[in-house]
C-alpha cells in the first residue's frame, strides 16, 4: 500500500476569499491533526462500491461508521466517506481501506454552519428568503463534492416547556418545510459559493415553535435553534366575479389593520382563459390605503377560467417587507338564464308534482278502501262457516239423543237376555 504523511497547516490558504480544498493522492493512510483543532472534518474518496474505511486514533483505537462514539459524525457513500470529529485527538490518523491512484483525502478544519437570524415573527401563508453558510477557518467552503453533500433543512416544532425532559414519545414531532440549495436556482443567488438558500412557506398554524437547521445526513448536528410565532395571515384575497359582460371582474387584496403599513400593498395576477389566453395585471394601492383592486376583463365566453398571484406587503413597526404566494382559484361562467321561463318551468313541474302526488293519494284511498272491504268479506264468510258448522255438529247430537219415554222399556228388556 502506498504511503505519503500530510499535515494540517497549509490546508486552507487564507489568503484567498474561498477556502482552497486541502487534498493529496492517498499514497498513504494517514494524516495528522494538530493539537489546536476542535473540529474536523474529512472527506474520504475511496474505490467504487468498496466497503468504508476504517479510522484508527492516534492509540491504535479504531472507528467503524456502523459503530463510532457521539464525537464523530459518518456520512458514507459508494466511493466516498464524510467524516466529523469533534475534538479530535492530536496527532497521527490512520484511514484503512481499498486504496485507488484517484483516491485522496480532504482536510477540513474548523467547520462551521452559520444562518441567518429568522424573523421573531412570522405570518401563516408567507414565503421568505433564508440563507445559511459553510465556512472553514471563516473562508467559504466551495468544494462542490462536498457541498452536493450537505443536505440542510428547515425544521418546525411545536413549542412545549422543557421539551428535552420529556420522554421521546411525549415529544411534539418536528415538521419540515423547506431544504436548503446551493445550485443558483429559484432564490439562491450564485451555485457553489457555499451560500446554501431555502424558500421557506410558513405553513404551520399559527402558535408558537422551535425553529431548527439541521443535518439530513448526520455531517452537521443541530446547527441553530430558535423559538418563533406564527400569526395569523394578515392579508385577505378576495375575488368579486362580474355577471354582466363588459363589467371587469375584480381581486380585492386586503391588508389587516394595525399589522400592515397602509400604502404598502400591491399584488399581481396572472388570469387564465379556457382557451389558454394568459392576462397579467399588477396595481400598487394608494397612498394610505389599506386594499387594492385588481381589474380582470369579462368578455362572457363560456367555460373554466382561473387565477393565481402573488401580493406583498410591509409589516406595520418592524418594516419587515413580505410576501404572500396565492394559491391557484377557479370560476365558471355559464350560459344565460331566462329567469322568467325558468320560473314558468319549475311551476308547471311543480303542479304535475302535485298532480301526480293527489293521483297517488287516490289511489291509496282507493287501495286502503278495497282491502278494508276484502277484511269485511273475509270475516263475514268465517263466521257464516262457523255458524254453519256449529250448526252441523248442534243437529248431530239432537238426532244422537234417546227419548225419555223409551229409557224404561230398554232397562227392562236387558235382563231378559
Amino acid at each position: 500500500m502506498l504511503k505519503i504523511w500530510f499535515t494540517l497547516f497549509g490546508l486552507l490558504a487564507s489568503a484567498f476569499v474561498y477556502a482552497e480544498e486541502s487534498s493529496m493522492t492517498l499514497l498513504d493512510n494517514r494524516f495528522r491533526v494538530d493539537p489546536t483543532i476542535e473540529q474536523i472534518t474529512f472527506v474520504v474518496y475511496r474505490a467504487e462500491r468498496s466497503r468504508p474505511v476504517v479510522l484508527v486514533r492516534p492509540d491504535g483505537k479504531k472507528y467503524y461508521a456502523w459503530r463510532k462514539p457521539d464525537n464523530v459524525r459518518w456520512y458514507q457513500e459508494p466511493a466516498m466517506d464524510i467524516i466529523s470529529i469533534d475534538k479530535p485527538m492530536p496527532g497521527p490518523w490512520q484511514a484503512v481501506g481499498k486504496v485507488t491512484p484517484k483516491n485522496k483525502i480532504v482536510l477540513i478544519s474548523h467547520l462551521a454552519l452559520t444562518t441567518e437570524r429568522m424573523p421573531s415573527r412570522l405570518f401563516q401563508g408567507e414565503q421568505i428568503k433564508f440563507t445559511a453558510r459553510i465556512t472553514s477557518d471563516d473562508q467559504p467552503i466551495v468544494m462542490r463534492d462536498f457541498l452536493d453533500r450537505v443536505n440542510l433543512l428547515v425544521t418546525f416544532t411545536k413549542y412545549v416547556e422543557n421539551e428535552a425532559s420529556l420522554i421521546k414519545e411525549a415529544r411534539p414531532i418536528a415538521h419540515k418545510i423547506g431544504d436548503f440549495a446551493d445550485d443558483g436556482i429559484g432564490l439562491d443567488e450564485v451555485a457553489g459559493d457555499g451560500v446554501f438558500t431555502v424558500s421557506l412557506n410558513i405553513t404551520p398554524e399559527p402558535g408558537k415553535y422551535r425553529v431548527r437547521i439541521t443535518s439530513g445526513n448526520g455531517v452537521f448536528l443541530r446547527a441553530q435553534e430558535q423559538e418563533v410565532l406564527v400569526y395569523p395571515t394578515p392579508i385577505q384575497t378576495t375575488f368579486i366575479q362580474s355577471r354582466f359582460e363588459g363589467k371587469e371582474h375584480m381581486v380585492a387584496v386586503s391588508g389587516e389593520k394595525g399589522m400592515i403599513e397602509p400604502g404598502s400593498i400591491a399584488a399581481q395576477i396572472k388570469h387564465l382563459s379556457p382557451d389558454g389566453a394568459e392576462y397579467v395585471m399588477a396595481k400598487s394601492a394608494a397612498e394610505e390605503a389599506e386594499r387594492v383592486l385588481i381589474p380582470i376583463p369579462y368578455n362572457g365566453d363560456i367555460g373554466n377560467y382561473s387565477w393565481m398571484g402573488q401580493a406583498f406587503a410591509t409589516e406595520l413597526g418592524s418594516g419587515r417587507p413580505l410576501y404572500f404566494p396565492i394559491k391557484k382559484q377557479s370560476y365558471s361562467v355559464l350560459e344565460e338564464v331566462d329567469i322568467a321561463e325558468t320560473r314558468r318551468l319549475q311551476e308547471e313541474e311543480r303542479l304535475k308534482q302535485q298532480k301526480l302526488m293527489e293521483e297517488m293519494r287516490l289511489l291509496e284511498m282507493r287501495e286502503e278502501k278495497r282491502t278494508k272491504t276484502m277484511i269485511m268479506i273475509a270475516v263475514a264468510n268465517i263466521v257464516v262457516i262457523l255458524i254453519g258448522v256449529a250448526m252441523y255438529f248442534g243437529i248431530g247430537k239432537l238426532k244422537l239423543r234417546p227419548k225419555k219415554e223409551e229409557m224404561p222399556e230398554m232397562q227392562l228388556e236387558m235382563p231378559k237376555k
